[in-house]
């Protein structure tokens, strides 16, 4: 196997033509110019694909955002070689795109394919060229690795927004039984991009516990369903059943049928799900009120993220799906304001339902591999369901 130096140079591992290293998330984070150039042509490469698929006007107002970002971070941005410590509100160049803006916005006229494509095309040229006569520190690189992983989101959203794939099938396993013990949660302060979110590594204590080896599969979850989970007050929080009640929910989203057979919508139309498949698009309100109905509860961060670097040699799988968390969002301790372009930002409390904010933790199967991170985190409101999102369990 190749390797690769701290500046992410690619190194001789390629299978297929491909390197290795477009792949590893590891690598990704520390990408150097060469490598960070492959890996931004293959997200746009990627983001093309799925456009020639669908040219509905939700896919194109999204895929106008990679071009917008990149424009709006690297090519407009003056101070992007400060990386973190650059002035957010400084003064930009002017965009090569008027109507950038009118096409990002969620009503109104979409951008036409062509022209879309036209801007798209400009917009990559002029982020290569300037990451080649970049230097190859940190903080220039800074605004280039987070325009892959902007990039790479846009297409994980697109992949989702057109219900292509589906998770793995996974035979089910035991749960796995950890033993009390310390753990650093969260990343070190080490180089390369350390998103917002998991800053920084600090030291807690995790008690012993018990924690399902895979996220809950749809056979698990019909059984909540067909025990009537979705009428019992009992098993939802307050905030979870208004929602429930409000929104007439019967199972979670896109699906069609949840008795006799799971059948979901993907792509143009409805298929029959394995029932070893994960349980996907599954609210937080709907992962809480199935915990209580099996007497169990969702894992913390430190078990999930313990679990997920620990127990892989006993069974602990994950990527199938986003996975909610127990408690409540919250920056770790010392992360400090988010850094500009920051991705995962905590929603307001006043964006949604009452409730906490949730955490997400882990890959889906719509996220690119190089963004498979086991410190990883996302953040969202407890009804959303847009996303790949699953859960899997522990003993009460």
């Amino acid at each position: 196997m190749g390797s690769w130096g701290s500046s992410g140079g690619i190194g001789d591992s390629v299978v297929g033509g491909r390197s290795r290293a477009l792949d590893d998330p590891l690598a990704i984070r520390t990408a150097g110019r060469e490598l960070l150039s492959l890996a931004l042509i293959d997200a746009r490469n990627r983001l093309l694909a799925l456009l020639a698929e669908d040219e509905s006007a939700p896919a194109l107002r999204l895929a106008a955002r990679a071009g917008w970002f990149q424009e709006y971070w690297i090519a407009c941005h003056v101070q992007r070689q400060r990386g973190e410590a650059c002035d957010p509100a400084a003064t930009r160049l002017a965009g090569i795109e008027l109507a950038i803006d009118a096409w990002r916005a969620p009503e109104g006229p979409p951008p036409a394919p062509a022209d879309l494509r036209s801007y798209l095309a400009e917009t990559l040229e002029i982020t290569l060229d300037l990451l080649a006569a970049s230097t190859e520190d940190d903080a220039a690189l800074h605004f280039f690795r987070l325009a892959l992983q902007h990039e790479d989101r846009v297409v994980e959203a697109l992949v989702e927004a057109g219900r292509h794939g589906t998770p793995p099938q996974r035979p089910q396993r035991e749960p796995i039984w950890l033993p009390a013990q310390r753990w650093a949660l969260g990343s070190p302060r080490a180089g390369g991009l350390q998103p917002w979110g998991e800053r920084w590594a600090h030291e807690v204590a995790v008690p012993e516990f018990e924690i399902d080896a895979q996220a809950v599969s749809w056979a698990r979850y019909v059984e909540f369903a067909d025990d009537g989970g979705y009428d019992r007050a009992e098993l939802w929080s307050v905030a979870g059943w208004a929602w429930a009640q409000a929104c007439g929910r019967r199972a979670p989203r896109h699906v069609e049928q949840l008795h006799g057979g799971v059948l979901v919508q993907r792509g143009r139309g409805v298929v029959r799900v394995h029932p070893a498949q994960a349980a996907v698009h599954v609210s937080r309100f709907e992962a809480e009120a199935w915990c209580r109905w099996a007497g169990r509860r969702l894992p913390t961060e430190p078990e999930w993220e313990l679990a997920a670097t620990r127990a892989g040699g006993q069974g602990f799988a994950w990527g199938d799906v986003l996975e909610w968390m127990a408690g409540g969002a919250r920056p770790w301790p010392g992360a400090g304001a988010p850094s500009p372009g920051t991705l995962d930002l905590i929603p307001a409390a006043d964006a949604g339902p009452i409730g906490l904010i949730g955490v997400l933790r882990g890959a889906s199967f719509a996220t690119p591999p190089r963004w498979r991170h086991v410190k990883a985190r996302r953040f969202a409101l407890p009804d959303e369901d847009g996303a790949s999102c699953g859960f899997r369990s522990c003993a009460a």
